[in-house]
């Protein structure tokens, strides 16, 4: 384990005595050409995590489970720390601190930067956005965060993270729901896409209607935005909401032909329900040739 987390990187000790720790700064500061722009191996007991950072929530199933690779493979990708005195404060990859320690490190590579408080907030925003875990509303609210703490444009926000500005208006305006629909969205019940359809109400009421309905209907998304659509005027809303009441039969028959093709399925059926069609939505050729599969055994 020992060579492992070596091979990342030179030993701290060897490159920083106690003196250097707390006189390198600033780029322009003696011995920081030595420092920064190199993997370096850092004390876990100097290292701390940004109190500020973004990511609040941490499985401990997972943490255990990287710890243990750690064990076995070390540290694949080094931490970023930001130098603090003679403390490190972490810009990215508290989880990798994290489970280092649950692995028993004594110390891990790192990359150090020299940066203030609003590049640090900047640079830990960013690398929040680019996780795969984090839900809608997280990504929301990085983007708020971004726009009103670092004092981003929302054309700079979209260079910055490689998103169409239409992307994160979107996104954005998801904080404008209720905390009820918002946790909605957190916990899965419903989509952005869901709540972006919900968002085109002009009434708390409305949306907490649509809401509702989506859930207890498990309509799909096309299906809430013509909801949507018919609740705008209110002399449709007692029809609308009629018209959109789908059976339990075929909303079981929904689910499970979703669940064998892979790809969601929406039954569209008369009135008096005795004939209908149904919509297949695929994304690519794959998922086309996965339904046809199907259909030819």
């Amino acid at each position: 384990m020992r060579d492992k987390t070596r091979a990342m990187g030179r030993g701290l000790g060897a490159i920083l005595n106690a003196e250097s720790k707390t006189n390198i700064n600033s780029a322009s500061d003696e011995g920081a050409k030595t420092l920064v722009g190199n993997i370096v191996e850092v004390s876990i007991e100097d290292i701390y995590p940004n109190p500020n950072q973004p990511r609040t929530y941490f499985d401990e199933k997972a943490l255990s489970d990287l710890a243990e690779s750690i064990k076995s493979l070390g540290i694949i990708q080094p931490v970023t720390l930001r130098k603090d005195g003679e403390k490190f404060e972490i810009i990215s990859g508290e989880r990798r601190y994290r489970a280092s320690k649950i692995a028993g490190l004594k110390s891990i590579p790192a990359y150090i930067r020299l940066v203030n408080d609003q590049e640090l907030l900047e640079m830990a925003l960013v690398e929040n956005i680019q996780r795969e875990d984090l839900d809608p509303i997280e990504v929301a609210l990085t983007y708020q965060r971004l726009l009103d703490e670092v004092g981003m444009t929302q054309e700079n926000l979209s260079q910055r993270v490689g998103k169409e500005r239409s992307t994160i208006t979107n996104s954005v305006r998801l904080l404008k729901l209720s905390p009820d629909i918002q946790n909605g969205i957190r916990s899965g019940q419903i989509s952005a896409g869901h709540g972006r359809a919900i968002m085109g109400l002009d009434t708390d009421e409305k949306r907490q209607t649509l809401f509702n309905k989506i859930i207890q209907d498990q309509l799909n998304v096309r299906q809430a935005e013509q909801l949507a659509a018919q609740l705008k005027n209110p002399q449709d809303k007692e029809k609308a909401v009629k018209q959109i009441i789908i059976p339990n039969h075929v909303k079981k028959a929904q689910k499970n032909l979703s669940d064998i093709l892979n790809v969601n399925v929406e039954i569209k059926t008369s009135a008096n329900g005795k004939k209908g069609k149904i919509v297949l939505d695929f994304k690519n050729e794959e998922e086309l040739e996965n339904i046809l599969a199907h259909i030819r055994r």
